[in-house]
């Protein structure tokens, strides 16, 4: 399967990219600078470009059978509009190439989601620390639940840098049982490109988590 990969610089990216290509899939990972992807393999091409730029995403989509979306600002106390215009594109660029898969990495707390958080998580974490990225997310699972796409929302906790592990649950009535949840993007990455093929959580907004 051909898949391109938007925000494919960032740490999520990175490793949805990898597990993409462990799975034999030919990736295309969208960057805006190449000089900062460090990722080599038979199987993938770079697409440069700005999500933010229409004409370089319809160019991306070309050829490709499902496309994930990693974008983040990196920064979680201001809103990033851009991100939102992205997301459009992306949409917009799909239908014109007539792609249905979509995988798009959001969090929990999105659209009333919290209670699967636990009470640090729901009560400090997000209003406090996380609103703004909540605020984005929201607008962006808005628009690809409007869509026509075969899109799955993908909502962990916090990320982490750790290993791989395959454990983790899924599930839209998976609830945390500690009070700071987290999983490793290695394990967010797994459960994304899996989604990819599979229609359990088509048109669904399942949670992962370790």
């Amino acid at each position: 399967m051909n898949v391109l990969v938007f925000g494919a610089s960032g740490a999520t990216g990175r490793e949805v990219v990898k597990h993409a290509l462990e799975r034999g899939h030919s990736v295309a990972a969208f960057v805006r600078d190449p000089g900062k992807f460090e990722i080599k393999h038979a199987n993938l091409a770079l697409a440069v470009g700005d999500a933010t730029e229409y004409v370089s995403v319809e160019h991306a989509c070309t050829g490709q059978d499902a496309v994930a979306s990693a974008l983040g600002s990196g920064n979680s106390l201001g809103s990033h509009p851009t991100l939102t215009d992205g997301v459009q594109n992306i949409i917009r660029a799909m239908d014109h190439a007539e792609i249905r898969r979509f995988v798009y990495l959001s969090m929990l707390g999105v659209d009333g989601s919290g209670w699967q958080l636990g009470l640090v998580d729901r009560f400090i974490v997000l209003p406090l620390l996380l609103r703004n990225v909540v605020k984005d997310h929201a607008r962006e699972e808005a628009l690809i639940k409007q869509s026509t796409l075969d899109w799955v929302i993908v909502r962990p906790p916090r990320l982490t840098n750790g290993p791989y592990t395959g454990r983790y649950r899924s599930g839209e009535d998976v609830r945390e049982r500690t009070l700071l949840a987290s999983i490793s993007r290695a394990d967010v990455a797994d459960f994304m490109v899996k989604q990819f093929t599979g229609d359990r959580y088509v048109h669904g907004t399942p949670a992962v988590r370790g």
